[in-house]
């Protein structure tokens, strides 16, 4: 197939991306390589992708409607991952602006670009923040999600919302991921993972919010993949059971679907500094801290309905994935 990744320099990007050249799809890659996070680790994931010859890159941004206008001209995409956005909880507390650019007005021209362009499926990237609020565990697409507690969760409910209506309009299919904590090689510099292993190494203390007492369904990048694939590739149908006196959240009439894809395993955050000790073979400085504005306790993704549907099965031990994480951070910066 021929398929347009966006975020495609970014870290589930570069992986999905991988995944599908590997298999022998075209992928055109679309990311604008802004410096919310080091630029040089995403221009080192895209010369991985580079060299092969079903890869093609643009550069661009998603809230430039000519530049989206434009990638899609000529170019009949058998499917859309939409990936790119602007990530992170905490730093939509104080640059809430760049969410409302990237992930509104960005998601707006993707979703134009894909009903004029009759994409046959559009598969994008939400994320387990719109669960906010909700303490009934685990979070279940089928409930209710009318309570984010932070913009960027904001903003990630507002593109489910956008999305069933273009499902609904314009006979659009539109499947979304809503995210979990995802870890692994080529990882984000601003999570936990990568902070922790740098800190540590440093000889720095790392800082344990809700005195470590924080759960996580952490899930490792080979097992999102793997799921965000098999996703892509069943098209979003409407569900004939779908009852509007009764509306279910997670599906509908039109052909849409929002699926969870984590773990379905919660782990402690004191749990989880211990397993990066482990493979470091070194002891952290933890410095205990009161909650974050806009975090949440815990997580944990119920995926019976991504188990169903795709036979999405994650099978990476939390120890395991963190070996590896640690493996790539010492051979790519040499520690």
């Amino acid at each position: 197939m021929n398929i347009l990744v966006t975020g495609a320099a970014g870290f589930i990007g570069h992986h999905v991306s991988t995944a599908l050249l590997e298999r022998g799809d075209a992928v055109t890659g679309f990311d604008n390589l802004n410096d919310y996070y080091d630029v040089a680790l995403k221009e080192a994931r895209l010369a991985r992708l580079r060299p092969h010859p079903g890869f093609s890159f643009v550069k661009g941004g998603l809230e430039d409607a000519a530049a989206v206008g434009a990638l899609f001209a000529g170019r009949p995409f058998d499917r859309v991952i939409h990936l790119a956005a602007q990530a992170g909880v905490r730093y939509s507390l104080t640059n809430p602006g760049a969410y409302v650019q990237s992930n509104l007005v960005g998601f707006l021209n993707i979703l134009e670009a894909c009903r004029h362009a009759r994409t046959p499926h559009l598969a994008y990237a939400s994320s387990s923040s719109v669960y906010g609020l909700n303490s009934r565990q685990p979070f279940s697409v089928h409930d209710n999600v009318d309570h984010p507690i932070s913009l960027y969760a904001a903003t990630k409910k507002a593109n489910e919302l956008m999305a069933h209506t273009y499902s609904h309009l314009y006979g659009l299919p539109t499947t979304g991921l809503r995210f979990f904590t995802v870890y692994g090689p080529w990882g984000r510099p601003d999570m936990a993972l990568f902070l922790f292993t740098k800190a540590i190494l440093a000889g720095q203390p790392i800082d344990v919010f809700n005195h470590g007492r924080m759960r996580r369904d952490f899930t490792y990048i080979d097992d999102i993949v793997q799921g965000v694939i098999r996703t892509a590739d069943r098209v979003a149908a409407p569900d004939p059971a779908w009852d509007a006196a009764a509306p279910d959240p997670g599906t509908s009439p039109a052909p849409y679907r929002v699926y969870n894809i984590g773990n379905h395993s919660p782990v402690e955050l004191d749990r989880f500094i211990g397993a990066i000790e482990a493979a470091l073979g070194r002891k952290a400085t933890r410095r205990y801290l009161p909650m974050q504005p806009g975090d949440v306790p815990a997580t944990c993704a119920d995926v019976a309905d991504l188990e169903r549907d795709v036979g999405f099965a994650p099978a990476t031990p939390l120890e395991t994935g963190i070996a590896r994480f640690i493996e790539w951070y010492r051979a790519y910066y040499g520690v």
